[in-house]
């Protein structure tokens, strides 16, 4: 089925319910590893298959990634939060139900910020952030006749960040998921990978007439994996509400599969209430009590927020907000710029070579700039020899560059003296250069003394050829042009 958005006096409400799987090396109640990737049912323990006797041991740092994700979002941090047994049954959750974190989440009360498409900015509340426990997977198409379940997931650190409905289109929707992920990444929480699933998303959706305070019913889209797919399915469950409604009919409360090949959702279950899942203190997990001595240290190491980076970068270096937010959401890119910042003759010219000539000689050989071999110093010179007319630029980059990779420890002029790149300042060898040029064209000379002023280019380029790069082109037009006189 294929919807048209009508004409409608409907408005779109939407909370978002975004579960974030934490970075930790091992599992949230286990010392499993908590890796991507191994073989089918590697990374288990008799945690992880529930088996009689085995107890959880909560792992410590998954409190601390939760605490920086929360003060992030400006929550209120719950200093003393415990943890309950949230019952279901899937095929893949051994336990028979889930830990999570009911009536005394770890955070509450927040918001963020987000900034849309024509400059505006919307806040949404944050209702909470809890912590709970991953189920394994199920896997139904490997084989005939069997699903299979892979458990290295079971027990993975998540947390789950729960948005009030404040949400009003699917504009908003996405750019507030986009402003998690970059948070949870430069936290270092998260590496927020939507494909492998360390990143999910389920949107609650529901309509009501423009200018009414009453919530409507609500459905339940669920494992949203990407941002493209989160807008679809809200466009298209807003858009199938209101056809609904329209025609007479009720929206039923329920949880829907989005099909991402064809653009729908369809109803998985009708929805589940609370006390379905019989919430109870797990008796197993004595509660959390974070103490204000490290709760204070938490808050005093957190590092500057993405948006507040690309304001200072702004007002600091006058360059574009788009420009600014390379460094803002690249953690590594700001720490080799402030590496080489201090060394740096011209800070601007730092910030145009590694967000231009650095970053296309990245993208070449698909590394990031951490794994860069030219440290954030030896950029620095080679810039400022660059600045200083002692290098071409082009020089620099495709020759000095790479060989100073090769050359960790170089000292980088020294480097370009004994590779003979610098700059030739030996003006007698420049006018024979310039000579031999001048007689190899002379209907271009001609040209250009009848004013036709773009051949000088093409002197230019010949005699840098000639003398290997190794010439100021500005100081080249200037003998050139003394030549044609």
């Amino acid at each position: 089925m294929s919807l048209v958005k009508p004409e409608t006096n409907y408005e779109l409400v939407s909370g978002l319910e975004i579960h974030v799987q934490l970075n930790t090396n091992t599992k949230i109640f286990s010392a499993d590893s908590a890796s991507f990737g191994a073989l089918p049912n590697q990374n288990i323990s008799t945690v992880s298959l529930a088996l009689p006797g085995a107890l959880p041991k909560l792992n410590k740092e998954v409190v601390a990634k939760a605490i920086r994700i929360g003060l992030a979002l400006n929550c209120t941090i719950n200093q003393i939060n415990h943890f309950d047994r949230k019952n279901y049954f899937y095929a893949d959750l051994p336990k028979g139900y889930q830990i999570t974190q009911d009536n005394q989440p770890i955070c509450i009360n927040g918001f963020l910020e987000v900034e849309l498409n024509d400059g505006s900015t919307k806040k949404i509340g944050i209702n909470r952030i809890h912590l709970e426990e991953d189920a394994g997977k199920s896997i139904h198409d490997q084989d005939e006749h069997y699903s299979l379940v892979d458990l290295n997931r079971a027990g993975v650190p998540l947390i789950e960040i729960v948005t009030e409905p404040d949400i009003r289109s699917a504009e908003e929707a996405s750019a507030l998921l986009s402003e998690i992920r970059k948070l949870v990444r430069h936290l270092n929480v998260s590496d927020g990978n939507m494909e492998e699933g360390s990143l999910r998303c389920d949107a609650n959706i529901s309509i009501r007439e423009n200018g009414t305070t009453a919530f409507g019913t609500r459905c339940e889209v669920k494992n949203l994996n990407s941002m493209r797919n989160v807008r679809r399915a809200m466009e298209f469950e807003f858009t199938r509400q209101i056809e609904v409604v329209s025609n007479g009919g009720k929206i039923i409360q329920s949880t829907l599969n989005f099909d991402a090949d064809k653009g729908t959702t369809s109803p998985m279950r009708t929805k589940e209430e609370a006390n379905d899942y019989r919430y109870f203190s797990d008796p197993d997990l004595q509660p959390v009590y974070i103490a204000d001595e490290w709760l204070s240290e938490i808050t005093a190491a957190m590092p500057a927020l993405p948006n507040e980076i690309s304001k200072q970068m702004v007002a600091e270096f006058e360059i574009s907000k788009a420009d600014a937010t390379l460094f803002a959401e690249d953690l590594d890119l700001l720490l080799y710029f402030n590496h080489a910042l201090p060394i740096v003759n011209t800070k601007k010219t730092l910030i145009n070579w590694l967000i231009g000539p650095v970053r296309a000689l990245l993208s070449d050989k698909g590394i990031a700039i951490a794994d860069y071999k030219v440290k954030p110093e030896q950029l620095a010179a080679a810039i400022n020899l660059v600045d200083e007319k002692k290098l071409t630029q082009q020089i620099a980059i495709q020759q000095l560059l790479p060989a100073i990779e090769g050359n960790e420890n170089a000292n980088v002029e020294d480097l370009a003296q004994s590779l003979n790149l610098l700059i030739t300042e030996n003006i007698d060898e420049l006018g024979g250069f310039i000579n031999e040029v001048l007689n190899k064209y002379p209907q271009q000379v001609e040209a250009f003394k009848k004013g036709k002023k773009g051949v000088l280019g093409l002197f230019v380029g010949e005699v840098m050829k000639l003398a290997k790069g190794k010439a100021d082109a500005k100081k080249l037009n200037e003998l050139i042009l003394e030549k044609l006189k």
